[in-house]
């Protein structure tokens, strides 16, 4: 924003405007012109009575920078045009006047109200006992910390750019030092436990550096600490951009505090408090890393010259830890003011050292590519025989300087800006300082010519060459073709089977507020993905279907609901093979009042049905009850309130041995050897439903003296012998190991595992959840239901199909129309006839026959409708069966009907 840039208008106000921190910067270096809107203006009344409330001036008067005062200016005027009573139009045009004009910076005092108002209108030639102030001017003087936001809005501004400009010097660094840059290979691993800033600023220096010829060797902290760092700089300052985005743009609210706002100041100072810690780390990075840069000067003499320059004119450790010390005291002072004052003087040390460290970047640089000319120059002598010379000549090339593609065109896009670069002043001194003072200049935000630097670093990084191949993110995968064609063959079974049992339809939003899922899942809900807030609603993406449907049932006051919904859902998991963040659920549920355990039975029946039509193979479902375990962990001494996560470890145990468990539960969640012990004795018991029933109803069960377990027990009685009735009872297994990590369940619980040779782990699972409807409105509406993870059971389907050598066609497609030559029309007015006639078609144009035949055998297409010149002369066509190679004539008049007739006994 230099002073030679053409001159922009900034309006304050206005229906949608929002003012922001870059406008703030450039009202207060006098890069703009500032405007107020006009519908502002016409709501401002001059009738208002002025304020008899007595004013008291401050003893100690505060004179900001005049870069300060301007900026405090501006915020005060946009707390005039967001207020809506009391406030005359003379007070904002007196403002914009003032900030159009121009003034001194001892021209305004900030230190009190009556003391600002003192100096601001003799500043523009009259006085607070001539113009006066209302009840309502006052509340937006004492209450908006004009002072404060117009320094935050400042410091906001600056951070931003020049945690940009430290990434872009940073990676000079790297190959003027000849860096180690494997610290630069960190990805985010999708789990959880990785720092998203970190994981991004590496990613960029190593875009930046790709392709680079010189980095690899010096091994350094300075470098490897570079995403650390840099990452939480970012963080940090996006942290301030946030909260000074709403605090400029937020009406003056009346506190009890009332001198400019002092609770407002708690809050910055929170805020920004982090910002001057991080800058610390950041100029110390710098240094660090510009010391490793002159180390790697090979002339001793000028290394010992540019080391005594930069020790003497470059700011050091001392001189930020001076700067943190001038922060730490304006904050055990309570000075707000000072306080973001001192943390942009620190910003401004830290912005002069990072140009001292891009200095010596290409100062190295243009050393190292100077060298390598003249060494190209002197290898190739005149007297040297052309063999020789030619191969001097390719040994120059080999040795040229080279870049990575990024920090190439930083580095030439730099020299472009500073005047005094040449080959010629690689070894001098003072080409080192002046190109110092003026990447001071250059990397200062009111520079016009960053905004290129800014840009182009932008447009480096957003490219990203490593990521131009494009590539699925992990858990997830594409369905086409083949694939399609059997995910809609298993989807077409599927709700075939739950239409069957007079399920409805149901759709929900793929996102619900987040409220709507915490607190449903357990330990799962570390699994949640949240979606990053845009509307001013926490939202996250659903983890499964059964919580959208609670929500529905208990929304819309409905009592009873038998439900089915095919949809994706979500995880933020780190998945395994055959493992996905985002896959399909098919669900089916029923909610309401019915007789004991009618529901259940019919949900289990579904699932039977569901996995034997997809024919996938053996498989079994698994089933417990809630109280059941809740009743066996009781008599095991577990206590209560371990119950879910003794219940979360007992869940593993398809997974992992007893012992890994019994060591989680002793060593993790607190339990006793001996009753670790006691719950293996119970979860290994596993069998045929109503044998495993009767062993646990016998005289002397300790279920029989808990009074969950009865009950339990006794709804467990009358489900196997609807089970057996049903015919289905021998693909149920009885497994008190099953536990189920969703606390939402109340009852049965089940889950089906595949017996194959595929190792997929479960493929359905579900249960009875009475309360979860009654936690999102006033009516328990007891439930139970199953889920169908769909996308183990197309790898099942897959692979069988690939076992058995069937083959899929990807398109239901019955007759390709093949025109022999490159008439269009022809081919549009006989596919159409067949189109209308609803038959499936496919048209070809194309001179060669063979093309046609081919098409129609890869996409296994049954039948051919070939017209030829001497076809169309004679008004037939070849109706050619593809399977047979057969053919026969047909009057082209006659063609639907005989395609008709034929397909009939043709099975797709």
């Amino acid at each position: 924003m230099a002073a030679g840039r053409e001159v922009s208008v900034v309006t304050v106000g206005g229906k949608g405007s929002a003012l922001s921190s870059a406008f703030v910067f450039a009202i207060s270096n006098g890069c703009a012109q500032v405007r107020i809107d006009s519908s502002v203006l016409e709501k401002l009344s001059t009738k208002h009575s002025l304020s008899a409330v007595p004013l008291q001036s401050s003893s100690n008067p505060r004179f900001l920078t005049l870069e300060e005062s301007r900026a405090s200016l501006l915020v005060l005027l946009n707390k005039f045009a967001l207020s809506n009573a009391g406030v005359r139009p003379t007070l904002p045009n007196l403002i914009v006047e003032t900030l159009n004009r121009g003034f001194s910076a001892e021209s305004l005092d900030f230190g009190s109200v009556v003391d600002f108002l003192g100096s601001f209108f003799r500043l523009n030639g009259t006085t607070l006992e001539e113009a006066g102030v209302t009840d309502g001017e006052l509340v937006v003087l004492e209450n908006s910390s004009a002072n404060l936001g117009g320094i935050s809005a400042l410091l906001d501004y600056s951070s931003s750019t020049l945690s940009t400009v430290a990434d872009a010097v940073a990676s000079l660094s790297c190959e003027a030092s000849k860096a180690d840059i494997s610290a630069f290979n960190s990805v985010d691993s999708g789990d959880g436990f990785s720092v998203k800033d970190e994981t991004a600023v590496a990613s960029d220096m190593k875009v930046l550096l790709i392709g680079s010829k010189l980095v690899g060797r010096v091994d350094s902290d300075a470098i490897s600490e570079i995403p650390k760092v840099h990452g939480s700089f970012r963080e940090v300052v996006r942290s301030v951009h946030s909260r000074v985005r709403v605090e400029l743009n937020s009406v003056a609210k009346v506190t009890k505090a009332g001198s400019w706002g002092n609770g407002f100041g708690k809050v910055l100072a929170t805020t920004f408090s982090p910002l001057a810690t991080l800058l610390r780390f950041l100029g110390e990075g710098s240094l660090r890393r510009a010391k490793l840069v002159i180390d790697s000067i090979d002339s001793a003499d000028l290394r010992s010259q540019v080391l005594e320059i930069f020790g003497r004119s470059c700011p050091n450790s001392d001189n930020l830890n001076d700067g943190v010390r001038l922060i730490s005291e304006a904050l055990l002072n309570v000075d707000y003011a000072s306080l973001l004052h001192e943390i942009y003087c620190l910003l401004v040390k830290v912005r002069t050292i990072i140009s001292w460290e891009g200095a010596l970047a290409l100062f190295i640089l243009e050393r190292s590519e100077a060298n390598e000319r003249t060494q190209g120059v002197t290898s190739v002598r005149p007297e040297i025989n052309g063999a020789k010379a030619k191969a001097d000549k390719k040994g120059e090339k080999k040795k040229k300087v080279v870049l990575g593609k990024g920090t190439s065109v930083l580095r030439q896009l730099i020299k472009g800006y500073l005047k005094q670069m040449d080959g010629d002043s690689t070894d001098s001194i003072a080409s080192l300082e002046g190109w110092t003072r003026e990447l001071s200049l250059f990397f200062d935000p009111k520079a016009q010519k960053l905004d290129a630097l800014l840009n182009k670093f932008k447009e480096i990084v957003e490219s990203n060459e490593s990521r131009r191949l494009p590539k699925l993110p992990k858990g997830t995968r594409d369905f086409a073709k083949e694939q399609m064609a059997i995910r809609e063959r298993a989807f077409s079974i599927i709700e075939g089977v739950f239409k069957r049992h007079g399920a409805m339809a149901l759709d929900t939003p793929a996102f619900e507020l987040r409220e709507t899922l915490m607190g449903k899942y357990g330990e799962d809900s570390k699994l949640i993905y949240d979606l990053a807030d845009q509307g001013g609603e926490l939202c996250s993406l659903r983890y499964d279907l059964t919580v959208p449907f609670a929500r529905y049932v208990a929304m819309n006051g409905l009592t009873s609901f038998k439900r089915y919904q095919i949809a994706k859902v979500y995880r933020r998991d780190n998945p395994s093979k055959g493992r996905y963040r985002e896959f399909y659920q098919c669900d089916f549920d029923i909610a309401g009042q019915y007789e004991v355990m009618g529901p259940d039975f019919e949900v289990i029946k579904v699932l039977t049905e569901l996995l034997d039509e997809l024919n996938i193979g053996d498989y079994e479902i698994k089933l417990n009850h809630r109280k059941l375990l809740d009743g066996m962990l009781e008599i095991c001494g577990v206590p209560p309130e371990k119950f879910r996560t003794i219940c979360s470890s007992i869940d593993k145990l398809d997974k992992q041995s007893f012992e890994q468990i019994k060591k989680e539960m002793v060593e993790e969640k607190g339990l006793t050897i001996e009753t670790a012990e006691r719950i293996g004795t119970f979860v290994k018991k596993r069998g045929f439903p109503l044998e495993i029933l009767s062993e646990l109803k016998q005289d002397g069960s300790e279920f029989r003296n808990n009074s969950g377990s009865v009950l339990a027990l006794n709804e467990l009685e009358i489900l196997f012998k609807a089970l057996e009735k049903s015919k289905c009872i021998e693909k149920v297994v009885f497994d008190l190991s099953l536990a189920r990590g969703l606390d939402y369940y109340t009852g049965v619980i089940f889950e089906a595992v595949f017996k194959g040779a595929m190792q997929v782990g479960s493929i359905a699972a579900g249960g009875r959840y009475d309360n979860l409807i009654g936690m999102f409105g006033t009516k328990q509406v007891p439930s139970v239901g199953a889920s169908l993870g769909i996308e183990r059971v197309f790898a099942i389907m897959e692979q069988l199909q690939k076992d058995c050598n069937q083959t899929i066609r990807a398109t239901e497609t019955q007759v390709l129309v093949s025109i022999l030559g490159e008439d269009l029309s022809q081919a549009a007015e006989l596919a159409s006839e067949l189109w209308n006639a609803k038959l499936k078609a496919e048209y070809m144009v194309n001179k060669r026959v063979m093309k046609h035949i081919d098409r129609a055998k890869e996409s296994k297409i049954p039948w051919m409708v070939i017209v030829g010149e001497r076809e169309q002369n004679e008004g037939i066509v070849k109706l050619k069966d593809i399977e047979a190679n057969k053919e026969e004539v047909v009057p082209r008049n006659n063609i639907v009907e005989e395609l008709q007739r034929q397909l009939r006994n043709i099975p797709l």
